[in-house]
Formats: C-alpha cells, structure tokens, sequence
C-alpha cells in the first residue's frame, strides 16, 4: 500500500511539472498573453548582431530569420576606410538596394516583426532597406534594434520612420552592453 501511495504522488509531482513546463513555455510565445507571434529578423556581417538577436528570440520566444545578402561580405567589402569598397559605396548612396539571397519572406504568421543590423555609418545598412521594401509588412509592428561600437539608433529610427512613413515602427534599442531585464523592459515597453 506505501508503495502505491509513493508512486500515485511521484506521478502526481510529474504531471504538475509537465503542466507547469507547458505553461511557461506557452506563456513566452504568447508574449505576456497578448498572442503576439514574434519574428526575429537580422543582418549580421560579423557574428555580433545575430547574438543580439539570438537573446530576444529567446527573450520573446520569437523565431529567428537570417537576412542574407545573395553574395556576403568579406573582410575587404567590410572596410569602412576604403572609399572602393563594398559597405563604403552602398552606404554612401542611400538608393542603393544589395540583393538579398531569399528576397521574400513569409510574414502572414506574425504580428510583430524585429529587425536588427549593425550600424554602418551612424544608421542602418542599406541592405535593410531591400528587406523592408521586398517584404508586406503593412499592419505589423515593427521593432528595430542594432550594434554598434559605440553610436547610438537614434538616426536610424529617424530614417525607418521618414522612409517609411506608414509602418508601425516601434522605439528601437541599442543592443551594446544590455542585460536581459534591460531587454525585457522594452519589450514591455512597446506594448508587446
């Protein structure tokens, strides 16, 4: 007879642990319960801006999307001091759209879209731009985040906001040296 009761309360114990999981795991995704499904979207030529985004997918529970550009960045491409070379010549015409390897992504799913990027002369790449344009992200709030080595996003918001002037573009924030509750914080923050 112990060892039935034993065995009923260690199944008992288990069963609150699955459900309590569950719950917790539910609880990210649904963002607060308000049922927001997150994408995580981000162009990384180094490494760093895909960490960042790394921490919010898992912050919000959002799903994480590489933007690719269809021939990436070498070292010698990423050389701000060189007037020749890539990163200079895109950024110095605010036209300029880089191919992207997947031009289309399918946003019909989400409800809030991040999108984050290195700073690349005081704002966002370029390459950002040709995400926004060949991407439907009317009715979405979008969130916009960066690294940086040491500017701010200010610039940048402006710019998402002047470019494209009906999206709902969120506050953004500059990833450097932010913690976890930090983060949290301005999600929380944007309604989110």
């Amino acid at each position: 007879m112990k060892h039935l009761t034993l065995i009923i309360v260690a199944l008992s114990m288990l069963a609150t642990l699955v459900i309590s999981c569950s719950s917790k795991k539910q609880d990210s995704v649904e963002q607060n319960g308000n049922n927001s499904k997150v994408l995580v979207c981000y162009f990384s030529a180094t490494g760093t801006t895909e960490k960042a985004a790394k921490r919010i997918a898992e912050l919000t529970g959002g799903k994480l999307h590489n933007i690719e550009p269809a021939e990436l960045y070498t070292d010698a491409d990423l050389d701000w001091r060189d007037s020749l070379s890539r990163s200079y010549v895109e950024m110095h015409n605010r036209t300029f759209r880089p191919a992207l390897k997947d031009s289309v992504t399918d946003m019909s799913d989400y409800s809030v879209v991040f999108i984050g990027y290195p700073n690349w002369w005081n704002t966002h790449p370029t390459i950002i731009n040709t995400f926004i344009e060949a991407n439907d992200l009317k009715g979405k709030t979008i969130v916009p985040f960066m690294t940086s080595g040491g500017s701010n996003i200010i610039n940048s918001e402006q710019e998402l906001h002047e470019a494209y002037p009906t999206l709902n573009i969120a506050k953004g924030l500059l990833m450097n040296g932010v913690s976890d509750a930090e983060i949290k914080a301005w999600i929380s923050g944007i309604g989110i």
